[in-house]
């Protein structure tokens, strides 16, 4: 069964950085795109970045220039490097992966910014 785990997640003050990781059952390159997204109290469930196998990263327009999506190779995981983080950062964000057309999801993790 596939699993998607998520770690990493805190509370961190404002201007701070987090490294969210999420770690696949099976080869990370067997899944294509891999992404994180996140959602906030209140809030549908948004894409913050994309990884697909070819092509470019994408980033939400709110997070451009302060997150960071890599395929970590060694450790068989896809991160997000978040930095600079702001309030408006806090949400429950999730890994998601698509292998053979199916798309798994983590159980989300928490991250908090305070002021």
């Amino acid at each position: 069964q596939v699993q998607l785990v998520e770690s990493g997640g805190g509370l961190v003050q404002a201007g701070g950085s987090l490294r969210l990781s999420c770690a696949p059952s099976g080869n990370i390159f067997s899944y294509d795109p891999v992404a994180w997204y996140r959602q906030a109290p209140g809030k549908e469930r948004e894409l913050v970045a994309t990884f697909p196998r070819v092509g470019s990263r994408y980033y939400a327009d709110s997070v451009k220039g302060r997150f960071l999506i890599s395929r970590d190779i060694a450790k068989n995981t896809v991160n997000l490097q978040m930095n600079s983080l702001k309030p408006d950062d806090t949400a429950v964000y999730y890994c998601n992966a698509v292998q053979q057309g199916v798309a798994y999801w983590g159980q989300g993790i928490h991250v908090t910014v305070s002021s």
